[in-house]
């Protein structure tokens, strides 16, 4: 018997010990917005997806694609190049855009915010972004920006302030400042670098300036969805408020927080809807990339994963296998290609919202940042193809069927420690939804671990319909294959 005590061999009478939830209260629970539920999202890093225009090219622009990306390389990446590439996107079925910063902002990265409430001129300009929200929109797609409110750049006007008048700056509060002397001061900031000061999320004036930000852009421009950048090293109480405030304003708007680590803390209800899921990604990493954990140990990682936070946590979780912040996919999979189609397989049959960062689509390279940060690829020769049609087709069987989704009870079925193989499923009162997945470098036999005799059985990868006439069959995978399979 378990108790919150821990386990005990017999039944007793102190009901202290046993779980107490008294009373089920409403306002108490868990609410993300319904949408998310059925999202495939899709990266961009501005700087780096298409130029659209070379009118707002800063001085320094380089020809696209030239040479490698550096810290410091800008390529003229804007708004107008989404707009003029948004059918590529619709084709390829995502349905949410996540677009790191685009406020005004000295870096190619725009994480060193000067103005909150404006559009860097290398971007396009409020104009612009409002036609892309609408036409997003018009196209079924969720459009969610980057709110980097745990630190500011050097040049944000405040911090400006600061350092000119010192003692005597209003904004002195502002910041977290241990000195304040004549000629230097000494003040916290993000990752130890001084160009990007940290802000007192907890001062007053701070909070209602960041406040209004995160409300006029729900309100002005309609945008879906804000991704909280830094999320742990900002205060509680602010991103309690912050909620409150954003939802006043559009009730369904989506809060991501970025969160490396176990997130409950901030997925009670009252402050995120979800989190960028980095432990689900490393899972995902060490198993079918690295394999430095096999089958068996993934599955029980997945189990205790599983068992992190509320049961309906899971289905609002923004599902990622690489960002901005990580390798490329294909760099992390050593090059092999089979690996990382069975990494994106896992992905896209898995509870969550998913993550494409953009160019994983057509195979992209490169190593951590500022490798993972190339330009995208237009020219269809130099475009892995293969791979582009894989997500294509992996987009459109999530999207037709939900059982692949969210839908349905997930459960290990069997695995194998030795063979390294996982089969798990999904189970509504109707269907039946079946993954089996080789993660070896040799062909496999595997037996499907339930009574299927007299099934239908469709292979929706194949698009084959067979009926089962025993009670066991084998499923044959060639190396890092799968085999997707709805029984009915």
């Amino acid at each position: 018997m378990f108790t919150e005590k821990g386990f005990c061999e017999t039944k007793h009478d102190d009901y202290s010990t046993y779980f107490c939830f008294p009373f089920y209260h409403p306002t108490d629970s868990f609410h993300a917005p319904n949408w998310v539920k059925d999202t495939i999202w899709y990266q961009i890093f501005p700087d780096r997806f298409a130029n659209g225009t070379p009118k707002n090219d800063p001085s320094d622009t380089l020809p696209w694609n030239c040479t490698a990306p550096t810290a410091s390389t800008i390529f003229g990446g804007d708004i107008d190049g989404v707009i003029k590439n948004l059918d590529y996107l619709v084709d390829l079925g995502i349905t949410g855009i996540y677009f790191t910063p685009i406020f005004k902002a000295n870096s190619n990265h725009k994480y060193d915010t000067i103005d909150y409430f404006d559009i860097d001129p290398q971007f396009g300009d409020q104009s612009t972004f409002k036609n892309l929200v609408q036409a997003c929109h018009k196209n079924g797609i969720k459009v969610m920006l980057d709110a980097v409110f745990n630190h500011c750049g050097k040049n944000f006007p405040a911090f400006q302030d600061v350092i000119k008048n010192g003692d005597a700056s209003p904004y002195k509060d502002w910041f977290h400042i241990s000195e304040l002397p004549s000629n230097e001061f000494h003040y916290e900031t993000f990752a130890f670098d001084k160009t990007m000061p940290k802000l007192n999320t907890s001062n007053p004036k701070v909070k209602e300036y960041l406040l209004k930000v995160g409300q006029y852009w729900v309100k002005e421009f309609n945008i879906d969805g804000w991704r909280l950048d830094v999320a742990n090293e900002i205060d509680h109480q602010f991103w309690r408020e912050f909620r409150r405030a954003v939802k006043s304003i559009k009730e369904d708007v989506f809060l991501v927080g970025e969160i490396w680590h176990d997130a409950l803390p901030w997925l009670e209800g009252e402050q995120f809807d979800s989190v960028m899921n980095y432990p689900l990604t490393n899972m995902i990493h060490r198993f079918f990339a690295y394999e430095e954990i096999n089958a068996e140990q993934f599955s029980h990682e997945l189990q205790k994963y599983l068992h992190q936070y509320p049961k309906p946590q899971y289905n609002f979780l923004f599902n990622l296998v690489g960002s901005h912040d990580t390798p490329r996919i294909i760099n992390i999979a050593q090059k092999n290609k089979q690996k990382v189609m069975l990494i994106k397989a896992f992905q896209f049959s898995f509870l969550g919202s998913p993550s494409i960062y953009y160019g994983d689509e057509i195979g992209l390279t490169g190593d951590k940042d500022p490798g993972c940060r190339r330009c995208m690829v237009w020219d269809e020769n130099l475009q892995d193809q293969e791979m582009l049609m894989f997500m294509k087709k992996l987009i459109k069987l999530r999207r037709k069927y939900p059982i692949m989704a969210n839908s349905g009870n997930f459960k290990i079925l069997s695995v194998s420690g030795h063979l390294n193989y996982l089969c798990y499923s999904r189970e509504t009162e109707d269907q039946l939804f079946i993954v089996v997945m080789n993660n070896s470098s040799k062909v496999q036999s595997i037996p499907l671990p339930i009574d299927i005799k007299d099934k239908t059985i469709l292979d929706l990868w194949k698009s084959k319909e067979f009926a089962a006439h025993s009670s066991t069959i084998n499923v044959t995978l060639k190396a890092y294959d799968f085999s997707f399979l709805l029984i009915r």
